[in-house]
């Protein structure tokens, strides 16, 4: 487990995880609202021909992406995924795979992201962009 480089909020969730992301190992492990970063093994979360599972990904985007748009709106509102693009450009078959998130767009009822994620040797296995609805808790 890395050290948490920038920790999440004093009002995020204790322990900050949902239960897929402790069944998946998903972490993150940087809480900058512009640079986010989350880690996930692929160990485990492999389809049946031993290539890390396209749903596995979606889901570390989507862990990621939403933090990102909740650490914008912060505790008065929440955000909500409404749209995921995703693009698989390379398989990653084993070690630990980095998901890294950065803004386009933080407005007052949407926010959007984009999300890299890459394979222990720095190559881009699958490029995503989350859209995010902010409404009120």
């Amino acid at each position: 487990m890395l050290a948490v480089a920038t920790p999440p909020p004093s009002w995020a969730p204790t322990g900050a995880s949902s239960p897929l992301d402790d069944k998946l190992g998903i972490e993150i492990v940087d809480f900058d609202p512009d640079r986010l970063v989350a880690t996930m093994p692929v160990e485990g979360n492999q389809q049946p021909f031993g290539v890390l599972h396209g749903g596995a990904t979606c889901a570390l985007v989507e862990t990621i992406g939403s933090w990102a748009a909740m650490l914008g709106v912060g505790p008065e509102r929440r955000a909500v995924g409404i749209e995921l693009n995703a693009s698989y450009l390379r398989s990653a078959t084993s070690g630990v795979v980095t998901a890294v998130c950065t803004p386009v767009r933080r407005g007052r009822t949407l926010a959007t992201f984009l999300v890299e994620v890459r394979d222990e040797e720095e190559r881009i296995t699958a490029s995503a962009r989350l859209t995010c609805a902010i409404v009120p808790t």
